[in-house]
């Protein structure tokens, strides 16, 4: 690309590209020359925008827990609508589509980019999604349609440690009935029977 063209949002040109060759060609495979070539831009536009490759990649994560905020607020605001097995199937589905399987396995590879991105505990996008649905089962407790004394906590974390054991394999999407009997299992002591 020739030096002093615009480049129109050249971060989300970068953060597209490198969810591209992220799926094409895992995460050991994402370089900024990969990046950079994938965008159709020279390495230096790159640089331009981050101050090296790893505040890159941790970018790209943080775009990604940002992209669940909406995510949260709408699984919240259906507390109360639907069965609660139902919702939540949705929304692993939703969750892990194949990008972000892609990006946890990128923050799994590289030690750095967790070291970077400094969260507590968990990996981040995982922990932000264990957080959005204890969000969630925390509203359905207060509406009655999740036992009083159900740890919401532990049963997020249940549901999204089942759900991207079944995602991981980007190549096959689970069953939808299966993740629906996965996510039945794991809620049947906190939920009543006729709400599943």
């Amino acid at each position: 690309m020739p030096t002093g063209v615009h480049i129109r949002d050249a971060r989300q040109q970068l953060f597209d590209a490198a969810e591209r060759v992220l799926l094409r060609d895992g995460a050991s495979a994402l370089t900024s020359r990969a990046v950079t070539a994938e965008a159709g831009v020279a390495k230096g536009v790159l640089h331009r925008h981050f101050a090296d490759f790893d505040a890159f990649l941790a970018e790209l994560v943080q775009d990604r827990i940002n992209r669940m905020t909406d995510q949260s607020a709408a699984l919240r605001a259906s507390a109360g609508t639907g069965t609660v097995t139902d919702t939540l199937t949705t929304a692993l589905t939703e969750l892990f589509d194949p990008v972000a399987v892609a990006i946890v396995g990128l923050v799994i590879f590289r030690d750095e980019l967790r070291a970077r991105l400094g969260r507590g505990q968990g990996i981040p996008v995982l922990a932000e999604a264990a957080a959005m649905f204890a969000g969630y089962l925390a509203e359905e407790r207060a509406l009655g349609r999740i036992a009083a004394d159900a740890d919401v906590d532990s049963l997020a974390l249940s549901l999204i440690g089942s759900g991207h054991l079944l995602f991981a394999d980007r190549a096959n999407r689970p069953d939808p009935v299966v993740l629906g009997q996965v996510v039945e299992t794991v809620l049947a002591d906190a939920v009543q029977r006729r709400l599943l």
